[in-house]
């Protein structure tokens, strides 16, 4: 009974019962509370504390304020609110008070995205990576079976794994694999199988996968070509090629640096690939470029197998 009692004195206050009106439809701060209510913040923080130690409300930090918000959704005491909402002259006042407070607060965040626009892209943005993003694309994409050719230590056949009912990784480094492997068995994936092979002599039977992806591998391969053709004869008919690669570039030294056989391709060079080996609906693009000297730019290549 004591703390029933104690519950009835802390809401049968005027003052009380509008703060809790007003949490009931939207957290506020103790700011915004003044505004709303044109109290002193000294006497706004005595009826939360109150509030709070009946159990009535709760509070959250955010930056360098706290947001306040009711506890009770339902029962007698939500009921006795919704009546008591009639009986108190101010409540029509402060609920569009509060809805004011609240528009201030989202022209606030418009405004800072108004002045961010054109670039936000190009500026850090906490929480913002491009694995997110793929990762969250792998959950659209249906359970299939893709071949990650040129897969080198596994990496990307890891992270398709997620989604696909099958990864089928090749590369021609019998170490490469053999740390894919491990990497596989230590993060216990097991619906990955690696194969020691040449993209241009893929080990895998004629229409057996449903996607093949090239990840920055095609510029390895001596003749780029056969490899793309190589896709194609494993493809099932209706199933797709995605390529990521280099876009053509002048920096030599990549030749010894990092084993390129060549020096990235133009959109032009994979449209013509992709469609001499029957691949239709060719599109091609530049997603990326780096910022830092040589500028390595990536393109994109997708076409489709007919069905």
């Amino acid at each position: 009974m004591p703390s029933i009692l104690k519950t009835l004195r802390v809401v049968a206050d005027p003052n009380r019962l509008r703060i809790l009106l007003l949490l009931r439809g939207e957290e506020l701060s103790v700011a915004e509370l003044q505004e709303i209510l044109s109290m002193g913040q000294s006497t706004i923080s005595t009826h939360l504390s109150q509030l709070k130690q009946a159990d009535l409300v709760e509070d959250r930090r955010t930056g360098k304020s706290n947001l306040y918000r009711l506890t009770i959704s339902d029962g007698i005491l939500a009921g006795l609110l919704t009546e008591a909402q009639e009986e108190i002259p101010e409540s029509a006042q402060d609920r569009a008070a509060m809805r004011r407070v609240v528009k201030k607060r989202q022209d606030k965040m418009r405004s800072f995205f108004d002045s961010v626009a054109g670039r936000l892209g190009k500026n850090y943005v906490p929480g913002q990576s491009w694995k997110g993003v793929a990762e969250a694309l792998l959950r659209l994409m249906p359970p299939m079976v893709i071949a990650d050719l040129g897969a080198g230590e596994g990496a990307f056949a890891l992270l398709l794994a997620q989604r696909a009912r099958k990864v089928i990784a090749v590369d021609t480094s019998a170490k490469m694999i053999e740390v894919a492997r491990e990497q596989a068995q230590r993060h216990g994936v097991k619906n990955v199988e690696y194969r020691l092979g040449d993209m241009e002599e893929v080990p895998i039977r004629d229409a057996r996968v449903d996607l093949v992806f090239f990840s920055q591998s095609l510029h390895h391969a001596l003749h780029p070509e056969r490899a793309v053709s190589e896709a194609h004869r494993i493809l099932r008919p209706g199933g797709r090629i995605v390529i990521l690669d280099l876009a053509k570039h002048r920096f030599e030294e990549a030749r010894e640096l990092y084993a390129d056989e060549w020096l990235g391709f133009s959109e032009s060079d994979l449209e013509a690939m992709l469609e001499k080996a029957g691949f239709t609906h060719v599109q091609t693009s530049v997603v990326h470029k780096e910022p830092e000297t040589p500028q390595f730019q990536t393109l994109l290549a997708v076409g489709d197998k007919k069905s």
